[in-house]
């Protein structure tokens, strides 16, 4: 049994993490067993995302102090919380596999950047082409016009080139 001190820091704590984070996801994991959901907390860690199982009324009053009170009502059965700190993306692509795997987890709702956001709404973060490709569409998308360019110039020297050497042939054997 926690004493009244520690469900005070674990609130705390999770009041904390709701407003550091810039991806909240509440699920129900009704029907995983211990090792999907321990398979589910590997792979969001590698995304540096926590996944926690806490009670509910904890939780509900985490989302008070925190200013999250929308999120309130996705606090009934059995409710566990996915924070994202770094990439949301990266986090949502990880529930978008899972699910596809284990149908028994439900998005219930969550939070963006202090926006509630809906499950279809997290599965569309979740199909956003990674930070990489986009900055690599970026780059491209930049680097296109430049190369154009050059090419254009390339081949504007190459003609005047070639008009100096017709123009010199000419005086030569003239």
């Amino acid at each position: 049994m926690l004493t009244r001190e520690e469900k005070e820091k674990m609130k705390d704590e999770i009041a904390e993490a709701l407003k550091k984070a810039d991806l909240v996801v509440v699920t129900d994991y009704r029907g995983l067993n211990v090792e999907a959901i321990n398979n589910l907390r590997r792979r969001l860690r590698n995304e540096q995302c926590r996944f926690r199982v806490t009670k509910n009324t904890m939780n509900k009053w985490a989302c008070r102090e925190a200013g999250f009170e929308q999120l309130e009502d996705f606090f009934e059965g059995p409710t566990a919380i996915a924070y994202a700190d770094e990439d949301p993306v990266a986090a949502a692509k990880v529930f978008n596999e899972f699910t596809r795997e284990n149908e028994a987890l439900v998005i219930k709702g969550g939070v963006l950047s202090g926006q509630l956001v809906s499950p279809e709404r997290i599965k569309e973060l979740g199909e956003i082409p990674s930070r990489e490709i986009l900055l690599s569409k970026v780059v491209g998308g930049v680097q296109a016009p430049i190369s154009g360019l050059v090419g254009a110039l390339q081949g504007t020297l190459s003609q005047l080139v070639y008009t100096v050497d017709a123009v010199r042939r000419q005086k030569e054997s003239a």
